[in-house]
């Protein structure tokens, strides 16, 4: 179903691919991207659950758009191990303003298709997404 902002519909991968996420933590993360000419979100990675934050940041586009979730684990200061799923809406600078807009204007919607995201961030640069923010956000 497309997105009525937007016209961009969601492709099934992206939420089975989530759910093995969400469920058997069978990947670290997922990296999905707008398809402009098909107008449809699909999966362009998938983190191996061995990969780290690092290769999470590294692997968004320097200038070019992206949704993603991180299954972000972490230690309480009750030593409990614990685990949140975080949004992350990577929208850098120096993207353009076309693809900014489209990636707004689904970002709703297509966060409504994957039940389960705890935490929200949006992202204009590295900064707003390292480390310490997750950590901060996280509990």
């Amino acid at each position: 179903m497309a997105n009525a902002a937007s016209g961009m519909a969601v492709h099934d991968e992206c939420k089975l691919k989530f759910l093995e996420l969400k469920a058997k933590r069978t990947y670290r993360y997922v990296v999905f991207k707008i398809e402009e000419k098909q107008k449809e979100v699909i999966v362009e990675k998938l983190g191996d659950p061995t990969e780290t934050h690092e290769d999470f940041a590294a692997c968004l586009p320097a200038n070019e758009c992206r949704y993603a979730v991180f299954d972000y684990d972490f230690v309480t200061e009750e030593n409990c191990q614990k685990s949140r799923i975080f949004f992350i809406a990577w929208s850098p600078d120096t993207a353009r303003v076309r693809s900014k807009m489209i990636y707004a204007s689904s970002k709703d919607r297509f966060k409504r298709e994957l039940d389960g995201i705890q935490v929200e961030l949006q992202a204009t640069d590295p900064t707003e997404m390292d480390l310490e923010v997750f950590k901060s956000r996280a509990n």
